[in-house]
């Protein structure tokens, strides 16, 4: 179930949300029981083979998280466990991770690791066809975190029925954002939450609507240019540069207006519960350095690698050199938790070196001998860099393989791409390579570029209130972007980070 489908508009969130508040009257345990049920419900719509899956997960790691919090620090030189023998806290942790990770890695990554075995030494292993589990990538660290926050003695509270809330909430479930056990268990024993606020919904429907609006008017427009031009490159055909920029630029707009529309659709459904999710975006196309960027993109990704990879790594704390090793590595990391392919392992390498450049440029230069440079130039020059850098980096991202990549990027940088003629600019026929309009391409990046540079970020809006004339017209807005959104459902057409 898509949250761009009438079967979830008209009839899931609608029974789900009146179930809730109307048990709630009764009771709260039975109405955090039933939004879990309708949680699993929606994972299990997919594909019900995996609710099992999911549920062994929440299962395991609530049993290895009441265990570790109940291991007790060592006593004259013995370990004290509540219940079992011998075990660390420390022990404990690593085993429950290690577990998540195993999991992790027989669906998204064995095949993967057997390809590239199979290629090096000449076997002809074969696991057969592994289906990925919708979220795997998700809930998997979502849970890595509840667990190290456990050893960390950050997790206060055990409530089976709200982690099991906690882990499947299906806003975020899919496709995120991940979430912390402190910011979200609180919000589930709140009373208040409990009860229809007017106000929420009013703003929860106006999320949902900007994010529905981004995703069917923004990403599923843009989606046939980009896929266009790539397959266009991945069938042989060598584009001119201003392809090869249309393709990159359509993708790099169809990627945040897909996941970003994505977010604000579950900060929105969240807020309609009483529940606020962590913002996941803030408009990260206006970062002035890579550094920024990673501070806008995917922030609870980002949160999540610096808190449990980065920093424990050493962080910046062992020396330059150590510093610009962790990032790289934490950065790879990244990157292959996006995807079992070089390409991601190379996305990630770039934005790693991206950064050390960064940080380098920021100590050894910057701060140096550029402090008299107007900070407005200085804004300016850094923005333009930094989109530049991140749209090539999401045509490797994007691209099936290294030398397809290659062929954009060469292409993109006027190193080996088809000239382009004068009849055809005249003619606007700048898109051979897909069978498209270029002119109609050049009015949709127009529009999307100015969504993300002038508009401000979606997750900082609300509702307003107290005036009875702009709450009404606000409301029609609302309501018309609504209807246009909804108008523009066709085919099946999934988030893309459904699949990383």
């Amino acid at each position: 179930m898509l949250f761009n489908s009438y079967s979830f508009i008209f009839f899931y969130l609608p029974v789900v949300l009146i179930g809730f508040f109307w048990l709630a009257r009764t009771s709260h345990a039975f109405a955090a029981g039933w939004l879990a049920l309708a949680s699993l419900f929606f994972y299990g719509y997919w594909n019900p083979a995996y609710i099992g899956l999911l549920l062994g997960s929440i299962v395991c790691n609530y049993a290895f998280g009441m265990w570790i919090a109940k291991t007790k620090e060592p006593e004259s030189g013995k370990w004290q466990v509540a219940s079992g023998a011998g075990a660390s806290k420390k022990q404990l942790l690593i085993v429950a991770i290690a577990v998540n990770l195993l999991l992790l890695s027989y669906y998204k990554y064995a095949n993967f690791f057997i390809g590239n075995i199979n290629s090096l030494s000449g076997t002809h292993w074969n696991l057969g066809e592994i289906m990925l589990p919708l979220g795997i990538s998700f809930f998997t660290f979502t849970q890595i975190a509840f667990l190290v926050d456990t050893y960390q003695g950050k997790v206060k509270e055990y409530n089976f029925i709200h982690y099991v809330l906690f882990v499947t909430y299906f806003p975020h479930l899919i496709a995120g954002p991940i979430l912390h056990h402190k910011e979200m268990m609180p919000q589930f024993a709140r009373a208040s939450n409990y009860r229809l606020n007017w106000e929420h919904v009013a703003t929860g429907l106006m999320l949902f609507t900007l994010g529905l609006c981004k995703k069917t008017l923004g990403a599923d427009a843009l989606a046939p240019f980009a896929n266009g031009v790539f397959n266009g490159v991945q069938n042989g055909i060598l584009p001119t540069a201003y392809e090869a920029w249309a393709g990159a630029l359509a993708y790099t707009l169809q990627l945040y207006f897909d996941f970003s529309g994505y977010t604000d659709m579950a900060l929105g459904i969240a807020l309609l519960f009483n529940i606020k999710l962590p913002i996941n975006f803030d408009s990260p196309y206006k970062a002035t350095s890579i550094i920024d960027f990673w501070r806008r993109w995917h922030m609870t990704l980002s949160r999540f690698l610096r808190d449990y990879l980065y920093i424990p790594l050493g962080g910046n704390r062992k020396g330059q050199v150590r510093r610009y090793v962790n990032l790289m590595a934490t950065m790879l990391l990244g990157g292959l938790w996006h995807g079992a392919g070089w390409t991601f392992v190379a996305w990630g390498a770039l934005h790693g070196a991206y950064l050390a450049i960064n940080h380098l440029w920021r100590e050894m230069i910057a701060e140096r001998f550029l402090r008299w440079v107007p900070n407005w130039i200085g804004a300016l020059t850094g923005g333009l860099i930094t989109f530049i850098a991140v749209v090539a980096a999401w045509v490797v991202f994007r691209s099936d393989d290294i030398a397809h990549a290659k062929i954009m990027l060469e292409a993109m940088f006027g190193i080996n791409s088809r000239p382009i003629s004068l009849d055809a600019v005249l003619h606007g026929q700048l898109l051979l390579a897909t069978d498209l309009s270029g002119r109609d391409l050049i009015k949709l990046l127009f529009f999307s570029l100015a969504w993300v540079w002038l508009l401000p970020n979606s997750a900082r809006l609300r509702f307003i209130k107290g005036n009875f004339i702009l709450a009404l017209a606000q409301a029609v807005v609302v309501v018309y972007l609504l209807a246009l959104a909804i108008d523009q459902f066709g085919s099946y057409s999934p988030f893309l980070y459904f699949r990383f």
